[in-house]
């Protein structure tokens, strides 16, 4: 039988659910590009930052010739380089890189691996026992085990302040005790991945815990073949979900006959089940709308969040806002007009945003978001940030309207939300054929996600790069605020029906 090599990336997967290490050996498949692309640069971004954590070091090249880099890690290490960065192992057919070595001579060592993470996740600490594991085997003392995560306290004025950006936490005793189960988890995992039939495992909470599964629509495929099931239930807790499946109600029938869901979960299922009208109520919106004023202006904002704090007076993972879109009407049945703005990249674009927001809105003006706390979180930073434009920053803040209310309260329902109040639901369900409000018809950025990605990758591209990405972060802000100025109209009719 041939062997079956882990490394720690597979070891982690593994203990999440061995069948993944079946599946990626025997059914590979491409992962969902942009979120993972998007995590690998983060990831990769946190672990440069942190490589100088312990002052100066030595990195291991990279190889595709995995010897190549565990025979320059053992050089490194018999050289007496003290800190080594990417330094690898192998033991046992087990493969680790780690991601800063501190070694003391007479293979005394210490492991730190870098999470981009702001806590201590039950996964990181197989990830580091798994790495005790290998280098004890191989002879080596771990005098410390360590994780070094982000510290989101942290405020950032001049240069970076590494012993503050991370904090390190000591799993040296927790990597120790875990051995015996490690050992134990390394044997099984190899004979799971190396079976010839397809291993069965029933779906559960392993399948989003500590991260979503690449195969859950393979796992779930019988269960989803015969229509919406309880995973679909929108914001319905995954305990109760899989406490509901591991019952035998899975279906939008058997939870209907059931009665086990109640409010909004159980509308959803009422009207995807039976095909139900549209439900309108007509009172409440009516009183909704009444709340709104011209001139009226529909605001959306886009940022980034940097998890390491890219200018002065920001902390790890700030929503950073790059961009706005802002449409506005002056009095009823006139014309609708657009502002927008956008920050060159690479700059800290938060003043002069604030700035140009607040020549865009007057005072005393209905605004209007779709989900407002987002916005209003933003603009309350702003304000506290620059002093000079918090009296006009404050009086926008305190006259956002929220155009979600009616959705989030259930006053206007259609099957087709799927339980959710989201504009991405929302905007198709009601302008189903409208090809200028379908996010899918954009060139190059359709979502927030890609927005922000977008925006911190311009930072790097060439001059003509930079005008298409431009061009496509603003007609996606735009499609923003348009959405809601048509979401506003839909509303204002069936206040009148």
């Amino acid at each position: 039988m041939t062997n079956y090599h882990l490394s720690k990336s597979r070891f982690c997967s593994g203990v999440q659910c061995p069948k993944i290490l079946w599946l990626r050996k025997n059914m590979p498949q491409e992962e969902d590009d942009s979120f993972e692309e998007g995590q690998f640069v983060i990831g990769h971004e946190v672990g440069n930052t942190a490589k100088p954590l312990f002052g100066s070091y030595i990195e291991v090249p990279f190889s595709e010739s995995l010897s190549d880099m565990i025979d320059s890690t053992k050089d490194l290490i018999e050289k007496g380089e003290e800190n080594i960065c990417e330094a690898s192992f192998s033991s046992k057919g087990c493969f680790c890189i780690v991601d800063i070595l501190r070694n003391h001579g007479n293979k005394e060592v210490e492991i730190y691996e870098v999470k981009s993470s702001t806590s201590v996740k039950w996964i990181y600490e197989y990830d580091v026992a798994y790495q005790y594991y290998v280098l004890t085997t191989l002879g080596y003392t771990v005098k410390k085990a360590c994780l070094v995560h982000i510290d989101n306290s942290y405020v950032r004025h001049g240069d970076l302040e590494l012993n503050k950006l991370f904090a390190v936490e000591d799993l040296t005793y927790t990597a120790k005790d875990k051995q015996p189960e490690i050992e134990d988890l390394i044997m099984s995992l190899k004979e799971y991945a190396l079976q010839i039939e397809e291993p069965q495992m029933e779906i559960g909470s392993h399948c989003t815990d500590p991260y979503e599964c690449d195969y859950w629509d393979y796992c779930a495929g019988d269960v989803q073949d015969a229509g919406p099931t309880v995973f679909d239930v929108s914001r319905l807790q995954s305990k109760k979900k899989q406490e509901l499946y591991d019952n035998g109600i899975i279906t939008f029938e058997q939870l209907f006959n059931a009665q086990v869901l109640s409010g909004s979960q159980f509308m959803q299922v009422d009207h995807e089940l039976h095909n139900k009208p549209p439900h309108i109520d007509v009172k409440e919106i009516h009183a909704f709308m009444k709340t709104l004023s011209y001139p009226i202006y529909f605001l959306d904002f886009e940022s980034f969040q940097p998890p390491i704090p890219l200018f002065d007076n920001s902390c790890p993972y700030e929503q950073i806002v790059f961009q706005y879109s802002l449409h506005y009407i002056n009095e009823k049945d006139g014309p609708l007009f657009h502002k927008d703005f956008l920050a060159c990249p690479g700059e800290d674009p938060r003043r002069n945003l604030a700035e140009q927001l607040c020549k865009d809105i007057p005072f005393n003006v209905c605004t209007t978001a779709y989900n407002m706390g987002f916005e209003k979180g933003r603009i309350k930073t702003l304000a506290d940030l620059y002093p000079d434009f918090s009296e006009h920053l404050m009086n926008i803040h305190d006259n956002i309207k929220d155009l979600m209310l009616p959705f989030q309260k259930k006053w206007y329902y259609r099957k087709e939300f799927q339980g959710s109040y989201s504009i991405k639901y929302v905007l198709p369900a009601l302008f189903p054929d409208d090809k200028d409000l379908n996010y899918a018809n954009l060139e190059d950025v359709h979502n927030g996600m890609e927005a922000s990605y977008s925006f911190l990758a311009m930072q790097k591209m060439k001059s003509s790069e930079v005008e298409r990405w431009r061009s496509a972060l603003l007609k996606y802000c735009f499609l923003d605020t348009l959405a809601m100025v048509k979401i506003w109209e839909k509303l204002r009719e069936a206040s009148e029906l």
